[in-house]
């Protein structure tokens, strides 16, 4: 996991934004949602503007599961967006988000990943809060021995008290916002994509397994791109389609919730890979790897545990949240971005307080496929910095999303933009491009 002495900021110094004649706005090219400008990716002006209205904005963020939090005390270093948020667990047992800034100076005061307390005091000059966010001390608030100093008369600590965000749990999951008026989040995911979101979730108890985290030199949304986008899986990795996890042919589905914004890459492991490959399909997927064997053939066990036809399900939830179920391999992704060239990826791998050793062995054992070096998780990384370094350095300014045609939204064909484009038609509304 993310250490204590972890500093999210921008990176990258090759950033590419055409110089702009003042008052000039930016403007999404006349193709529409077949073409995507490279700005999106790389200026530091379109990125303040996410922050502010995405991430800032009406969206229900995650922050932590509470198998993370689950006694009195127990609090979690997190973040929304860039901004650091402290997520913990009163005595009363009520779960509450606020900044971690410290309301004198600004420190980011809570420093460790996990932990335990009965306050949180800023190492710089110990101004304490409690568990909930408020001001509790200030040493010397008075002066000293009324020789002068200390706060004025008026000074209220309530009105000092830290940033507190609303906060929303769901089958565990702990989503927060800087937005007071929001949607309930049953109604912010949609049934669309809280079908699957409960098959992982719902009337489960999560046993934490370990943490990953990497930084990944891409803008945040090429991940969201990345898990709607099902042409890339059958292509790209050769484990994928070599081991029939998801190729071309088999059951396949993209499914998007009404307003574009949330997805679930969703496959079914075919019985027999051979007869869901012909020669046809074959040609067209250069991964495909015939010499390609397993050491230990229990790597792709598939304990059917799930009422669910889909044995690999990856879900977007906008803006920072995937939630993987990949054969019986668990886990979330938590996105940080970190300037417009980069992005912080937090993953934690979990199983069920009902699983024995051996599920818990086999597991840990296929979580191998994803993590910032998995045999998956590599490819997506290594795909996503390639893509970034093309926006940011060349010329040419944008990219072309026609596979499908015009639709937005869900499909059932592995060889469709339909979901990224439902994704930008939300974005740009958000956005006012």
């Amino acid at each position: 996991m993310f250490s204590a002495n972890t500093v999210i900021g921008q990176t990258g110094s090759f950033a590419k934004e055409k110089p702009r004649e003042e008052g000039h706005e930016f403007k999404w090219p006349a193709e529409g949602l077949t073409t995507v400008p490279d700005w999106i990716y790389t200026s530091p002006e379109i990125y303040e503007r996410e922050v502010e209205r995405i991430f800032h904005g009406r969206t229900w963020n995650f922050v932590a599961l509470e198998a993370e939090i689950p006694n009195p005390g127990d609090y979690k270093r997190s973040f929304v967006g860039p901004t650091p948020v402290v997520v913990s667990r009163n005595t009363d047992g009520t779960v509450h988000v606020f900044e971690n800034r410290c309301a004198h100076r600004g420190v980011e005061f809570c420093r460790q990943p996990l932990g335990n307390a009965k306050e949180f005091v800023c190492p710089y000059h110990s101004w304490s809060y409690d568990l909930v966010g408020n001001l509790q001390g200030i040493p010397f608030k008075r002066g000293v021995k009324g020789e002068g100093g200390g706060m004025p008369k008026d000074f209220k600590n309530a009105d000092h008290n830290l940033t507190k965000l609303k906060v929303t749990v769901l089958h565990g999951v702990v989503f927060a916002s800087f937005a007071e008026d929001m949607e309930p989040i049953e109604a912010y995911l949609s049934p669309e994509i809280l079908k699957d979101f409960n098959v992982v979730f719902k009337d489960r108890k999560l046993k934490i397994l370990g943490y990953y985290r990497n930084e990944l030199p891409g803008n945040w949304k090429l991940y969201h791109e990345n898990l709607k986008d099902p042409y890339h899986a059958t292509l790209l990795h050769s484990f994928l389609v070599t081991f029939g996890l998801m190729v071309a042919g088999s059951k396949n589905g993209m499914i998007a919730d009404p307003k574009g914004r949330h997805g679930t890459l969703a496959s079914a492991k075919p019985d027999n890979v051979a007869t869901a490959l012909d020669d046809e399909v074959k040609k067209e997927m250069r991964a495909y790897r015939e010499d390609f064997k397993l050491a230990d053939g229990r790597f792709l066990d598939y304990v059917r545990e799930f009422d669910s036809p889909w044995s690999v399900t990856m879900q977007t939830i906008w803006p920072n949240f995937i939630v993987q179920r990949e054969l019986n391999t668990l886990g979330i992704r938590h996105i940080v971005p970190n300037g417009p060239h980069s992005q912080i990826m937090l993953w934690t791998m979990f199983g069920y307080d009902t699983d024995d050793e051996e599920m818990t062995r086999h597991r840990l054992r296929q979580g191998n496929l994803m993590g910032p070096s998995g045999f998956l998780g590599l490819e997506d990384n290594e795909a996503i910095k390639f893509l970034q370094e093309g926006v940011r350095r060349s010329p040419s300014e944008r990219g072309v999303l026609k596979l499908g045609g015009t639709s937005t939204g869900s499909t059932n064909s592995v060889i469709d933009e339909a979901a990224i484009r439902g994704m930008y038609a939300y974005y740009r509304e958000e956005m006012g491009l």
